[in-house]
């Protein structure tokens, strides 16, 4: 394989606007050029010039960097806490009392924070945690439900410098079990459960079944939100509400090395074990600060809802460090978009003035799905920026959310990056970047990628291939936590000096990059290297289709035979004639060799609670094939059933 074939064109440009452009931190595109071409030619003194101005320091830095691939350490010598930089910095200034966080439960409660108040909560909480034992060092896993005191623990074991593992709430007890024993963790942070879809979930019942066989936790610390039963075990269990209630809301911030140990948070792999993706503090938290403030220019009146949940990386860098280092007024939201009614999510943005708003691609066309007539019926004209975060956003939806959400003035930041990155490392910034739909634009300061073949050599222009990122850059991850030799191999393994994103894309010849989805999504079809998700695109582009999945299944003749997993947005009667008119609109769309051989028609596809498509579960089905490898991110097992009794 050289490249990969890129088939669809999208010429659509939207500029940014004359109004937006004079009040955006960045004054167009000429500002971006400079400030990036410093970033390459003179990396460490750009680093080093935004560190110092930005973050809040114990201890000066004296080296800004240390590279010896793979492994890169920022800003040496220096000492801080991520806490004191989201909470204290703010506190002799204007911030003081400033909403930090506004929180909006299922049921529909409401609760907000100011910056001093959520700094009380959170030097409350570090001193329960610390007279329970967690000292600097020490590891503690969080699994809880999207309340605010996810945010109060997450900040608290930073202030006492004890790194945190957030455990996406709705794991099972045996993923939660494989994590806390990974990290060691000494202490683990629940409730006694949380809501969604209208129901009290349990929480505590696989904490409980976890511990069992987790002999390294000495507590658990349990929120009492649903009021439901739970099960106790005495000496080790204890209630939130009495244990930080009456600590003291007086604790200093413990300084720590530039390269301590922030957290370690969980990703599944091919195989059943999960990677311990490790952050450090000083370059992660410059970086999210420094990225939450250009692509989604934040200001002081902005009232900022990132969809995400705590549980993964965009919770941890888009709602929590990011934003509150920029002394943003966060949105905080507990339950599932379609609970009690499908507009919920407009309902919220009118109710509190949201005016950024950023999600998932997956919502969006499940937005779609549902129809019009939900966001039609709120007060959406708060907003002026949208952001979409997880995966590629093909054209069809990125231009349903401009039109109805943003009406067709917000511009739209469409974020790539990773886990590992940190951050977001390619992206439009708005009042700066003229955006195409479905492309990630161009990258941010100080990230130099490129797209090249598998023996590392730059492919041509609207050419795909590999993408690459050719230099450290301060909040990429240090190592896989307990298995450096894994993080050698999965992302240095092919090219030694430039850091493997595991995914496709090209750059076309206005070095605008288009993400082509993970490179073990592509197919090989009859030599014609292919990107599931331009075919998945060009599906989605018709009008009856709400969502698709493109898979490769072994085939005797083409070597992979294209099999398309198709959700329509009403049910069909006739089926079979809908499955050649969608054959002929991919053929017509790229062409008669990207014509799926297979269409087959599902109520749902299966995701991961973050909403992404599990392809590779696909993949088995497809190919008749049990399920092997990690199956704990699913939201709903059910889904793979019902795809399997389809099959039979």
């Amino acid at each position: 394989m050289t490249t990969i074939e890129s088939l669809l064109k999208e010429e659509r440009r939207f500029e940014p606007s004359a109004a937006f452009t004079a009040a955006a931190h960045l004054s167009g595109g000429a500002a971006y050029d400079e400030l990036y071409r410093r970033s390459l030619e003179d990396p460490e003194s750009f680093w080093s010039e935004r560190a110092r101005a930005d973050l809040l320091w114990s201890k000066p830095f004296e080296q800004v960097l240390d590279w010896r691939p793979p492994h890169a350490r920022w800003f040496l010598g220096g000492q801080l806490n991520a806490s004191a930089n989201c909470l204290d910095k703010h506190l002799s200034g204007p911030r003081r009392n400033k909403a930090a966080l506004i929180w909006e439960g299922e049921p529909g409660e409401i609760r907000t924070y100011t910056y001093l108040q959520l700094h009380r909560e959170v030097c409350k909480a570090a001193n329960a945690l610390a007279a329970l034992g967690v000292e600097k060092g020490d590891r503690v896993a969080i699994y809880m439900p999207m309340i605010p005191e996810i945010v109060v623990a997450m900040l608290a074991c930073a202030r006492l410098g004890a790194a945190h593992t957030v455990v996406f709430g709705g794991f099972s007890a045996e993923a939660l079990r494989d994590r806390i024993l990974d990290a060691q963790a000494k202490l683990v942070i629940t409730a006694d459960g949380g809501f969604r879809r209208g129901a009290a979930l349990p929480l505590k019942p696989a904490v409980d079944a976890a511990c069992e066989q987790a002999p390294c936790v000495q507590n658990v610390l349990v929120v009492r939100r649903c009021g439901n039963p739970v099960s106790w075990v005495a000496g080790r269990d204890h209630w939130w509400q009495e244990v930080v209630e009456r600590a003291l809301p007086v604790r200093p911030a413990t300084a720590v090395d530039s390269e301590h140990l922030l957290f370690t948070l969980y990703t599944s792999g091919t195989t059943g074990k999960p990677k311990g993706i490790v952050h450090t503090t000083a370059g992660y938290l410059l970086y999210t600060q420094m990225t939450s403030r250009y692509v989604f220019d934040l200001k002081d009146e902005d009232v900022y809802w990132c969809t995400a949940d705590c549980g993964w990386i965009t919770g941890h860098s888009y709602i929590v460090y990011g934003p509150l280092q920029c002394g943003a007024t966060v949105l905080l939201y507990e339950g599932t978009p379609n609970t009690p009614h499908p507009g919920r999510f407009w309902e919220m943005i009118g109710r509190h003035r949201v005016t950024v708003f950023y999600t998932a691609p997956t919502a969006i066309r499940t937005f779609v799905k549902w129809g019009d007539e939900h966001p039609l019926r709120f007060d959406l004209s708060s907003l002026r920026l949208l952001g979409t975060v997880g995966e590629p956003i093909n054209p069809e939806a990125w231009m349903w959310y401009h039109r109805l959400i943003g009406k067709e003035r917000c511009p739209i930041v469409d974020t790539w990056w990773q886990t590992e990155t940190g951050g977001i490392l390619i992206s439009p910034l708005p009042g700066v970047t003229a955006t195409k739909p479905g492309s990630a634009t161009k990258p941010f300061f100080g990230i130099e990628p490129e797209v090249v073949n598998e023996k590392g050599e730059a492919c041509a222009a609207d050419h795909g291939g590999l993408l690459v990122i050719k230099r450290p850059w301060p909040g990429m991850l240090r190592t896989v936590y307990n298995d450096d030799q894994r993080y050698r191999e999965t992302y240095f393994g092919r090219f030694p000096t430039m850091y493997f994103t595991g995914d496709g894309a090209r750059r076309d010849k206005d070095g605008y990059f288009w993400i082509l989805g993970r490179v073990d999504d592509v197919m090989n079809v009859s030599g014609h290297r292919l990107s599931t998700m331009e075919i998945e695109s060009a599906l989605v582009s018709h009008e009856a289709v709400a969502e698709a999945a493109v898979v490769g299944r072994p085939d005797a003749l083409t070597g992979q035979a294209i099999t398309a997993f198709v959700t329509l947005h009403s049910k069909e009667p006739k089926l079979d004639s809908m499955r050649e008119a969608l054959k002929a609109h991919v053929a017509k769309e790229i062409g008669a060799f990207a014509r799926p051989a297979e269409i087959r028609f599902a109520e749902a596809l299966p995701k991961t609670r973050s909403g992404k498509i599990m392809r590779r579960l696909l993949r088995d089905i497809a190919a008749g094939q049990q399920t092997v490898g990690d199956t704990t991110t699913l939201e709903d097992l059910s889904v793979l059933a019902r795809l399997r009794e389809d099959e039979d």
